[in-house]
């Protein structure tokens, strides 16, 4: 599905362009906001070469990864990046994943970015489960997917080396069912 394109009162959660490069780097080379991801601090080609491919897989067919901007509705400014990657080996389930800029923490912008990128796997793509995974550590972002719907499901012992060392992850899921029984989100 091309183009993605999912609003809520506040944001809007759309294709990434080329020109978004420098808002992904703010969020991806932040070491406050890569604290608790997968990975260390991106370098600006870093970045540029994510977006590139992000953009090039938008055009799959068919399109396995959906790398999105979540960007204010007011003025356009990117302030997040949202992401689902279909699962090849379960039928209609992906995984997701969220940043955003660490000046925008504390507002409710991850919760609605959750409920937006949820909006796209189960009423855009028609999935039946999504999963995702953060820090253990990570009690913000615990709280926003308590509050998009998400069920703790539990742990995945020393899922991700970063740094030189092994981390666990605790993973989180909703179902479609589940999705569709969730009072609409308030403005």
């Amino acid at each position: 599905m091309y183009p993605i394109s999912r609003h809520s009162q506040r944001l809007h959660l759309r294709e990434l362009r080329p020109e978004d490069a420098e808002g992904v780097f703010a969020i991806y080379g932040d070491a406050r906001a890569t604290e608790h991801l997968s990975f260390d601090p991106r370098t600006r080609d870093d970045v540029e070469a994510i977006v590139a491919r992000s953009v090039a897989s938008a055009m799959v067919d068919p399109r396995q990864e959906y790398a999105l901007a979540v960007t204010e509705a007011s003025d356009g400014r990117l302030i997040g990046f949202g992401r689902l990657a279909l699962d090849p080996h379960q039928p209609r389930a992906a995984t997701f994943g969220f940043a955003l800029r660490p000046d925008t923490w504390g507002h409710g912008y991850g919760t609605e970015t959750v409920r937006l990128l949820l909006a796209c796997a189960f009423e855009d793509l028609t999935l039946h489960r999504v999963w995702g995974a953060r820090s253990p550590h990570n009690t913000a972002s615990a709280r926003t997917m308590d509050r998009a719907g998400l069920s703790e499901e539990g742990y995945i012992r020393e899922h991700i080396l970063r740094g030189g060392r092994w981390r666990d992850s605790v993973t989180h899921s909703i179902l479609d069912h589940e999705y569709m029984a969730l009072p609409p989100a308030r403005p």
